[in-house]
């Protein structure tokens, strides 16, 4: 009876996966439909090409990327807004989280404008470095709760305060559920930021369990995230307007998560393009100072960002490895690539040990955001193993406005927004073998053409993943949004 039960769940068990996996099969499909052919690049490419009317009557019915458009970000605002921002930690910029260098880097940029910022945050964040004349940047600490987010009852009552005080909320921005979904259906003026939701992390999931090994146990996650698939299915209604950093993620929005197409907007994410831009002599510098050769060898390879599992540090490591040991071509070969890591986390140690074994692999420690600029000008391309399918990664899109080529994960957000050519850089299946077989193309196709390639990606930068590009795109949002009802016309935009 034990056994027949055990079978049971284990058949169940393999019926759910094989349903989940062919979820995404045919989302796939959908994704592609009449573009079919087209999928080799980027499954979401018909979702780039701008329309060609010369006016868009409502901007919230704007079905591609609002980086596309152009909105004036040096003129001063049309109208100073008053904005709310719950986001649970507001960090130091060396510090920051995908997450929460989206929230630092919009939001000082909105204050800078002239825009009234109330933060509405926990008290363990640490407080940014910004100019203390910024008067117009009022922070609200609350005391987060055992999980480090932000206590609803607390930052409503604050919120609830700030709002009836004076002048109200034109706007109010969430980064993710910084603000629960039971407060914020009360909320009209509200939109969401979502950095990754749980349908893309299904395929995290899926990826997490074909390269675990058999010593590790079976996790629960590939089961459970359907029905958080379900759970967010029925909550996201509850924000009024909800904003995709992907492409990918926008599609989602609207053809799985059923948001209506004028409630969700796409605004890639965007990096400093002041701090992140090519510096031949800060390149050299930084060779300099880190032991790497001035000649044409060896060709760099960087990676950078939190050395951790779901980064796909582990994939990158046996991929190295294998290739030091399996056959003459990489020993032939290793003196002309080196691999430079910028970060911490538990695959540090292992990439040193794997260097003392005559392989050129540096790890450098984590850097700040002006060393990092000066490490991605040093090397010839930027490798990101990511096994996460959510969210825009910051590291692909700074690599790109210091003009270097990019390599990583064939995941849909990634494929669909930021590598969507060839031209521009790699890609590869989370697999060792697909890696192995990358890096080693990359070591062929030599200096030449990967600074060629580096020229196509810092185009592609400029055009859509500045921080000028993304704060003006959210700028107008905010402004259409908090003209709903006073008759102001900032939802209608003339090419």
């Amino acid at each position: 009876m034990v056994r027949e039960r055990n079978s049971l769940f284990s058949f169940r068990c393999l019926s759910f996966i094989i349903f989940i996996l062919s979820i995404f099969s045919v989302s796939l499909f959908l994704s592609c439909g009449h573009c079919w052919g087209q999928c080799y690049y980027s499954p979401y490419q018909i979702l780039e090409k701008k329309p060609n009317q010369p006016t868009i009557d409502d901007l919230r019915s704007y079905p591609f990327a609002w980086n596309h458009l152009t909105f004036s970000s040096s003129d001063a605002p049309p109208k100073l807004l008053k904005i709310a921002l719950f986001v649970k930690k507001w960090p130091q910029r060396s510090r920051a989280g995908g997450l929460e260098r989206h929230a630092l880097t919009l939001h000082l940029a909105l204050a800078k404008r002239g825009h009234h910022l109330h933060i509405f945050t926990t008290n363990s964040s640490s407080l940014p470095n910004h100019d203390p004349l910024m008067t117009n940047l009022h922070f609200h600490l609350s005391k987060p709760t055992p999980a480090g987010y932000l206590d609803q009852a607390s930052v409503w009552e604050q919120f609830q305060a700030q709002n009836s005080s004076g002048k109200p909320f034109d706007v109010v921005h969430t980064e993710s559920i910084g603000l629960r979904y039971t407060r914020s259906r009360y909320v009209a003026n509200l939109a969401v930021t979502w950095h990754g939701i749980a349908y893309e992390t299904i395929h995290s999931d899926i990826i997490q369990e074909l390269l675990r090994s058999p010593q590790e146990p079976p996790p629960k996650a590939l089961t459970e995230r359907a029905m958080k698939v379900v759970e967010e299915v029925r909550f996201f209604p509850n924000y009024a307007h909800h904003v995709a950093t992907s492409i990918h993620a926008g599609d989602i929005l609207k053809r799985v998560y059923m948001i209506p197409e004028e409630r969700v907007h796409i605004i890639l994410n965007g990096v400093d393009q002041e701090v992140f831009k090519p510096d031949i002599f800060k390149a050299r510098e930084f060779k300099q100072r880190h032991g790497i050769p001035e000649d044409s060898k060896p060709l760099v390879i960087g990676l950078a960002g939190r050395l951790v599992k779901d980064k796909g540090h582990p994939l990158m490591f046996e991929a190295l490895k294998q290739m030091i040991a399996e056959n003459s071509t990489f020993q032939e070969s290793r003196m002309r690539m080196m691999i430079l890591v910028a970060g911490d986390g538990p695959w540090a140690a292992r990439y040193r040990d794997l260097g003392s074994n005559s392989v050129n692999i540096k790890v450098l420690g984590p850097l700040e955001q002006d060393e990092l600029a000066c490490f991605y000008n040093a090397i010839d391309i930027f490798l990101n193993p990511t096994l996460r399918a959510q969210g825009l990664d910051h590291t692909l899109l700074e690599a790109m406005l210091c003009g270097k080529p990019v390599m990583a994960t064939r995941l849909a957000s990634i494929m669909g927004s930021v590598i969507v050519g060839t031209e521009m850089g790699y890609t590869f299946s989370p697999t060792v073998s697909s890696l192995k077989k990358a890096i080693y193309e990359v070591v062929d196709s030599g200096r030449a053409v990967l600074e060629k390639k580096g020229q196509v990606a810092r185009q592609r930068g400029l055009q859509l993943f500045t921080a000028n590009k993304m704060v003006a795109a959210y700028e107008r949002l905010f402004l259409c949004l908090s003209s709903r009802n006073n008759g102001d016309d900032f939802c209608r935009y003339t090419y």
